[in-house]
Protein backbone atom coordinates (compact mmCIF):
# COMPACT_ATOMS: atom_id res chain seq x y z
CA UNK A 1 0.00 0.00 0.00
CA UNK A 2 1.27 3.48 -0.91
CA UNK A 3 2.08 5.76 2.00
CA UNK A 4 0.24 9.09 2.17
CA UNK A 5 3.35 11.01 1.09
CA UNK A 6 4.01 8.73 -1.87
CA UNK A 7 0.35 8.87 -2.92
CA UNK A 8 0.44 12.67 -2.74
CA UNK A 9 3.57 12.76 -4.87
CA UNK A 10 2.07 10.40 -7.43
CA UNK A 11 -1.08 12.51 -7.73
CA UNK A 12 1.02 15.67 -8.10
CA UNK A 13 2.98 14.11 -10.97
CA UNK A 14 -0.22 13.03 -12.72
CA UNK A 15 -1.72 16.48 -12.20
CA UNK A 16 1.37 18.16 -13.65
CA UNK A 17 1.21 15.90 -16.71
CA UNK A 18 -2.45 16.74 -17.27
CA UNK A 19 -1.82 20.48 -16.86
CA UNK A 20 1.14 20.58 -19.24
CA UNK A 21 0.40 22.39 -22.52
CA UNK A 22 -0.19 20.16 -25.52
CA UNK A 23 2.04 20.88 -28.48
CA UNK A 24 0.07 20.88 -31.70
CA UNK A 25 0.96 18.06 -34.05
CA UNK A 26 0.12 19.48 -37.49
CA UNK A 27 0.78 22.63 -39.46
CA UNK A 28 -2.81 22.75 -40.74
CA UNK A 29 -5.63 20.53 -41.99
CA UNK A 30 -6.72 20.79 -45.61
CA UNK A 31 -10.12 22.56 -45.46
CA UNK A 32 -11.26 20.77 -48.60
CA UNK A 33 -11.10 17.42 -46.80
CA UNK A 34 -13.59 18.57 -44.17
CA UNK A 35 -16.17 20.10 -46.47
CA UNK A 36 -14.57 23.55 -46.42
CA UNK A 37 -12.55 25.52 -48.92
CA UNK A 38 -9.31 27.46 -49.28
CA UNK A 39 -11.44 30.23 -50.82
CA UNK A 40 -13.42 32.39 -48.40
CA UNK A 41 -17.01 33.54 -48.95
CA UNK A 42 -17.75 37.02 -50.30
CA UNK A 43 -21.03 36.24 -52.03
CA UNK A 44 -22.71 33.22 -53.57
CA UNK A 45 -20.12 31.41 -55.69
CA UNK A 46 -17.40 34.04 -55.19
CA UNK A 47 -14.61 34.40 -52.65
CA UNK A 48 -11.01 35.40 -52.06
CA UNK A 49 -8.11 32.94 -51.82
CA UNK A 50 -6.75 32.23 -48.37
CA UNK A 51 -3.25 32.32 -49.76
CA UNK A 52 -1.22 32.41 -46.51
CA UNK A 53 -1.31 30.00 -43.56
CA UNK A 54 0.47 30.75 -40.31
CA UNK A 55 1.22 27.17 -39.31
CA UNK A 56 -0.20 25.49 -36.22
CA UNK A 57 3.38 24.40 -35.50
CA UNK A 58 4.26 28.05 -34.84
CA UNK A 59 5.09 29.19 -31.33
CA UNK A 60 2.08 29.93 -29.12
CA UNK A 61 3.27 33.52 -28.65
CA UNK A 62 2.45 34.01 -32.34
CA UNK A 63 -0.81 32.12 -32.88
CA UNK A 64 -2.55 31.32 -29.60
CA UNK A 65 -4.75 34.43 -29.39
CA UNK A 66 -5.91 37.41 -31.40
CA UNK A 67 -3.71 39.72 -29.32
CA UNK A 68 -0.64 37.56 -29.99
CA UNK A 69 -1.43 37.42 -33.68
CA UNK A 70 -1.91 41.20 -33.79
CA UNK A 71 1.57 41.66 -32.30
CA UNK A 72 3.02 39.43 -35.02
CA UNK A 73 1.03 41.21 -37.72
CA UNK A 74 2.37 44.54 -36.49
CA UNK A 75 5.90 43.15 -36.61
CA UNK A 76 5.46 42.35 -40.30
CA UNK A 77 3.90 45.65 -41.33
CA UNK A 78 0.15 45.45 -40.62
CA UNK A 79 -2.13 46.90 -37.98
CA UNK A 80 -5.76 47.54 -37.08
CA UNK A 81 -7.94 49.69 -39.26
CA UNK A 82 -7.79 53.49 -39.24
CA UNK A 83 -9.42 54.82 -36.05
CA UNK A 84 -11.04 51.41 -35.64
CA UNK A 85 -13.47 52.22 -38.45
CA UNK A 86 -14.46 49.39 -40.79
CA UNK A 87 -16.56 49.87 -43.91
CA UNK A 88 -18.05 46.82 -45.57
CA UNK A 89 -19.35 43.47 -44.45
CA UNK A 90 -17.22 40.79 -42.83
CA UNK A 91 -16.30 37.88 -45.06
CA UNK A 92 -16.77 34.27 -43.97
CA UNK A 93 -14.71 31.11 -44.36
CA UNK A 94 -15.27 27.41 -43.83
CA UNK A 95 -11.96 25.86 -42.76
CA UNK A 96 -13.33 22.31 -42.74
CA UNK A 97 -12.87 22.09 -38.97
CA UNK A 98 -16.47 21.47 -37.95
CA UNK A 99 -17.29 25.10 -37.22
CA UNK A 100 -18.93 25.69 -40.59
CA UNK A 101 -18.79 29.12 -42.20
CA UNK A 102 -17.69 31.75 -39.67
CA UNK A 103 -17.00 35.48 -39.85
CA UNK A 104 -13.44 36.73 -40.14
CA UNK A 105 -11.79 37.30 -36.77
CA UNK A 106 -9.49 40.10 -37.88
CA UNK A 107 -8.89 42.52 -40.73
CA UNK A 108 -5.57 44.35 -40.78
CA UNK A 109 -4.14 46.88 -43.21
CA UNK A 110 -0.66 47.89 -44.27
CA UNK A 111 0.85 50.12 -41.60
CA UNK A 112 2.72 52.84 -43.46
CA UNK A 113 5.49 54.76 -41.70
CA UNK A 114 4.56 57.57 -41.58
CA UNK A 115 0.82 57.52 -42.14
CA UNK A 116 -0.21 54.24 -40.55
CA UNK A 117 -3.27 52.34 -41.71
CA UNK A 118 -5.15 55.60 -42.32
CA UNK A 119 -2.84 56.18 -45.28
CA UNK A 120 -3.56 52.66 -46.56
CA UNK A 121 -7.27 53.41 -46.38
CA UNK A 122 -6.62 56.47 -48.55
CA UNK A 123 -4.04 55.32 -51.12
CA UNK A 124 -4.39 51.54 -50.97
CA UNK A 125 -1.86 48.87 -50.09
CA UNK A 126 -1.68 45.39 -48.65
CA UNK A 127 -4.33 44.00 -46.33
CA UNK A 128 -5.40 40.70 -44.77
CA UNK A 129 -8.40 38.95 -43.29
CA UNK A 130 -7.86 36.10 -40.83
CA UNK A 131 -9.52 33.02 -39.33
CA UNK A 132 -8.29 30.35 -36.88
CA UNK A 133 -8.74 26.65 -37.69
CA UNK A 134 -9.86 25.47 -34.25
CA UNK A 135 -13.05 23.47 -34.69
CA UNK A 136 -13.79 20.09 -33.10
CA UNK A 137 -12.86 18.02 -36.14
CA UNK A 138 -9.66 19.79 -37.25
CA UNK A 139 -8.08 21.82 -34.47
CA UNK A 140 -4.68 22.79 -35.87
CA UNK A 141 -4.63 26.29 -34.36
CA UNK A 142 -3.37 27.60 -37.71
CA UNK A 143 -4.31 31.05 -38.97
CA UNK A 144 -5.69 31.14 -42.52
CA UNK A 145 -5.22 34.52 -44.18
CA UNK A 146 -6.75 36.04 -47.30
CA UNK A 147 -4.11 38.58 -48.36
CA UNK A 148 -4.45 41.04 -51.22
CA UNK A 149 -3.12 44.32 -52.57
CA UNK A 150 -5.87 46.96 -52.76
CA UNK A 151 -6.58 49.98 -54.89
CA UNK A 152 -7.11 53.40 -53.29
CA UNK A 153 -10.32 54.67 -51.70
CA UNK A 154 -11.60 56.25 -54.93
CA UNK A 155 -11.55 52.76 -56.46
CA UNK A 156 -13.50 51.38 -53.47
CA UNK A 157 -10.51 49.31 -52.37
CA UNK A 158 -10.93 46.89 -55.28
CA UNK A 159 -8.07 44.44 -55.74
CA UNK A 160 -5.27 45.53 -58.09
CA UNK A 161 -4.46 43.34 -61.10
CA UNK A 162 -2.65 40.22 -59.83
CA UNK A 163 -3.36 41.58 -56.36
CA UNK A 164 -3.76 38.24 -54.61
CA UNK A 165 -0.32 36.97 -55.62
CA UNK A 166 1.22 40.41 -54.99
CA UNK A 167 -0.31 40.70 -51.51
CA UNK A 168 0.79 37.21 -50.48
CA UNK A 169 4.35 37.68 -51.69
CA UNK A 170 4.63 41.10 -50.03
CA UNK A 171 3.57 39.61 -46.69
CA UNK A 172 6.14 36.81 -47.09
CA UNK A 173 8.86 39.33 -47.93
CA UNK A 174 8.01 41.40 -44.85
CA UNK A 175 7.98 38.31 -42.64
CA UNK A 176 11.38 37.22 -43.92
CA UNK A 177 12.80 40.71 -43.36
CA UNK A 178 11.45 40.78 -39.80
CA UNK A 179 12.91 37.34 -39.05
CA UNK A 180 16.31 38.37 -40.39
CA UNK A 181 16.33 41.48 -38.20
CA UNK A 182 15.87 39.81 -34.81
CA UNK A 183 17.13 36.73 -32.99
CA UNK A 184 14.21 35.62 -30.83
CA UNK A 185 12.36 33.72 -33.57
CA UNK A 186 13.11 31.67 -36.66
CA UNK A 187 10.83 31.58 -39.68
CA UNK A 188 10.37 29.13 -42.54
CA UNK A 189 8.17 29.50 -45.62
CA UNK A 190 6.90 26.77 -47.92
CA UNK A 191 4.77 27.41 -50.98
CA UNK A 192 2.17 24.64 -51.21
CA UNK A 193 0.05 23.65 -54.19
CA UNK A 194 -3.09 21.51 -54.14
CA UNK A 195 -5.02 23.46 -51.51
CA UNK A 196 -6.19 26.17 -53.87
CA UNK A 197 -7.05 25.77 -57.56
CA UNK A 198 -5.12 28.14 -59.81
CA UNK A 199 -7.00 30.58 -62.01
CA UNK A 200 -9.92 32.97 -61.60
CA UNK A 201 -12.87 30.57 -61.39
CA UNK A 202 -14.89 31.50 -58.32
CA UNK A 203 -12.41 34.23 -57.34
CA UNK A 204 -13.75 37.66 -56.44
CA UNK A 205 -13.25 40.38 -59.07
CA UNK A 206 -12.31 37.67 -61.62
CA UNK A 207 -8.63 38.10 -60.79
CA UNK A 208 -6.50 35.07 -61.57
CA UNK A 209 -4.09 33.72 -58.96
CA UNK A 210 -1.42 31.04 -59.14
CA UNK A 211 -2.90 28.56 -56.66
CA UNK A 212 0.09 28.68 -54.32
CA UNK A 213 -0.40 29.00 -50.56
CA UNK A 214 2.49 30.30 -48.46
CA UNK A 215 2.74 28.26 -45.25
CA UNK A 216 4.73 30.19 -42.64
CA UNK A 217 6.03 28.59 -39.45
CA UNK A 218 7.45 30.83 -36.73
CA UNK A 219 9.35 29.13 -33.91
CA UNK A 220 11.06 30.56 -30.87
CA UNK A 221 14.86 30.13 -30.73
Amino acid sequence: MLSFSRLTLALAVVGAAVAAPTKRAVAYYNPNNGGGSEVDIVSAGLGEPMNVIISGLSDSTIISSQSNFLSFAQDIGFSTECLGIHIGAAQQANLGDGNGAVDQLVEYRENYNPGGTCLESLIGGNHLRGWIQNGPSANSGAWFLAVSQEENATENHDIVPNGYNIGRDALVANANAWAAGQSAYSLTVEYVSGLLPAGSDGINHGISQDGQVAVITVTKN
